[in-house]
């Protein structure tokens, strides 16, 4: 198999499919001197609406690396491998500290790694707008 980027508008199933699957991954965001930040992390896509989701602490470096991009968001990726299947989300990331938005985030983490995130006042959410999709799910 080769390394692809995938059609984000046409998704094959084995690639949404691995996204709903529990794996850890890692979010890059990069650090005001431009060298990068790798933190795991868990994901959520919702190819629908074109959005990946991290729910983190508000006081996080991975939040502080996105906010100091300014309000047009910060260029990120998130990733995930099992054995040969890999898939990397790439995008522009914003900051979002909307109870109805970070609720969301926290549904959807707790449907996809199958437990309720603990309570954490200072939750906030990244939202990635995706922009590329590669890999092989």
């Amino acid at each position: 198999m080769t390394t692809r980027t995938q059609d984000l508008a046409a998704l094959p199933e084995p690639y949404l499919s691995f996204w709903r699957e529990r794996h850890l991954c890692t979010l890059t965001t990069l650090r005001p001197d431009g060298s990068p930040h790798v933190v795991p992390v868990g994901v959520t896509y919702d190819a629908e609406a074109g959005l990946a989701r991290v729910i983190t602490n508000g006081s996080s470096r991975k939040v502080r690396n996105v906010l100091a991009a300014g309000p047009e968001g910060a260029r990120v990726a998130v990733c995930q491998t099992a054995g040969r299947r890999w898939a990397t989300l790439e995008g522009r990331a914003r900051v979002r500290t909307e109870p109805e938005r970070v609720a969301e985030a926290e549904r959807r983490y707790a449907q996809r790694y199958e437990r309720e995130p603990r309570p954490n006042p200072s939750r906030v959410v990244i939202e990635i707008e995706v922009t590329r999709a590669l890999g092989m799910g």
